[in-house]
């Protein structure tokens, strides 16, 4: 099981591959600049993650997934209007913008670090 500082990561990044807006993709260098983590870390995550994250919006600096994961990738990159040629996303065209990921990132933590609401006084009684 991994310590609170290795959860604290996997949460960072999962929150901010959250926040890549729909038809964009970032690196795995980008996200892991963002995080304060290694390319390699984030890429571990990304390997680990559930089906609910959207994992093909993650690729190599070259705009490269692995071979397995290409097909599915593409599908998804042509549902999503990613600019994508040959199995890999075009960066210079598809990359999201880093500084707004930055604050919608940052904006989703500090959502994350608020106190719980108490949704139970607002129910009907």
């Amino acid at each position: 099981m991994p310590d609170a500082a290795a959860e604290l990561t996997i949460e960072r990044v999962l929150c901010a591959v959250e926040c890549i807006p729909i038809g964009r993709v970032v690196s795995y260098g980008d996200l892991a600049e963002l995080v304060g983590t290694s390319a390699r870390r984030v890429g571990a995550i990304m390997a680990s993650a559930g089906p609910g994250v959207p994992w093909w919006r993650v690729v190599n600096a070259s705009g490269r997934l692995p071979g397995h994961l290409v097909a599915e990738a593409s599908r998804r990159w042509a549902d999503e209007g990613t600019p994508a040629v040959d199995g890999r996303c075009v960066m210079s065209q598809a990359r999201a913008d880093l500084p707004r990921l930055a604050a919608d990132h940052e904006a989703r933590l500090a959502e994350w670090a608020s106190p719980a609401r108490d949704l139970t006084s607002s129910a009907v009684q």
